[in-house]
């Protein structure tokens, strides 16, 4: 996108959107780098910078932490062979094995409970649900700020919620000790310039945007209007035309949905966490 910093942002509204941009809206990078975000699944296999790894890395380190117990991991996986076989405990997901660089970002609780054991004390905390849900979304915090960061220097980066397919294997093939488990993988890379990459509209903030109270009143209205932006986004990508509610409304209908995580209680038990 080209044009004035003020018309970009408007233009990055618009695409996210479909709709016209407030003339208030705030002009920044930041915002402008944050509005830009696409997935990235095609990739050129180059090597990464010298200290790119680490940069990313870096910005999660300065993300928000509860308590400051800074209870996730992340595994840096670049060999080739690693990087194949969780491509197919993902799925078969091709640009895992392209992208030069997969993060298995974990949540790491295996950190804390030998702290306890050197410090001589107790973890009955470590058992509960509370200090999992809190780890899970520091660790998703912290894997945000990294593809921010990734981001900034000119890199595609996509989530990879398929590292949950097969947790256990995952922790084999890791090496994770108990207590831990990766939530969520991501592939960075420089994006093919020969793929296109659409900017998926989203629900317009009728929908998700509350003020001081939860309504649902213009709910069915923003998500019909959201239906025929959504399908009109399927039809320029060239994909098969959809209406997004039927889409997420089958996903939901079953357990089937979850390809194969609705284990995923039993298996977080056999990797260490209670769940009390």
């Amino acid at each position: 996108m080209s044009g004035t910093s003020s018309e970009r942002i408007s233009a990055l509204w618009q695409t996210r959107y479909r709709t016209t941009a407030p003339e208030t809206l705030p002009d920044n990078a930041v915002l402008d780098l944050l509005l830009s975000h696409h997935s990235v699944r095609a990739y050129l296999p180059d090597a990464l910078p010298e200290g790119t790894l680490e940069a990313g890395v870096a910005a999660a380190s300065s993300a928000a932490t509860s308590s400051n117990l800074q209870v996730w991991s992340v595994v840096a996986v670049e060999n080739p062979e690693t990087r194949a076989r969780l491509a197919e405990l993902c799925g078969g997901q091709k640009h895992i094995e392209v992208a030069p660089l997969f993060l298995a970002w974990i949540v790491d609780l295996s950190r804390l409970e030998r702290i306890a054991g050197r410090a001589g004390t107790g973890h009955e905390a470590l058992d509960y649900e509370e200090i999992f849900l809190m780890a899970t979304l520091d660790t998703g915090i912290a894997a945000q700020n990294a593809v921010t960061a990734f981001e900034s220097l000119g890199l595609g980066t996509v989530y990879i919620g398929g590292l949950r397919n097969h947790p256990e294997e995952v922790a084999r093939l890791l090496s994770l000790p108990p207590r831990s488990v990766a939530v969520v993988g991501l592939c960075v890379g420089q994006p093919d310039p020969a793929a296109q990459n659409g900017h998926k509209p989203r629900l317009g903030q009728d929908v998700v945007l509350h003020r001081e109270r939860y309504s649902t009143e213009n709910e069915a209205a923003g998500i019909a209007a959201y239906d025929r932006i959504a399908d009109d986004y399927q039809k320029e990508q060239g994909l098969t035309s959809r209406a997004w509610s039927e889409t997420v409304a089958s996903r939901v209908d079953s357990f089937k949905g979850l390809s194969g995580r609705h284990v995923m209680r039993t298996v977080l038990h056999k990797l260490g966490f209670p769940l009390r």
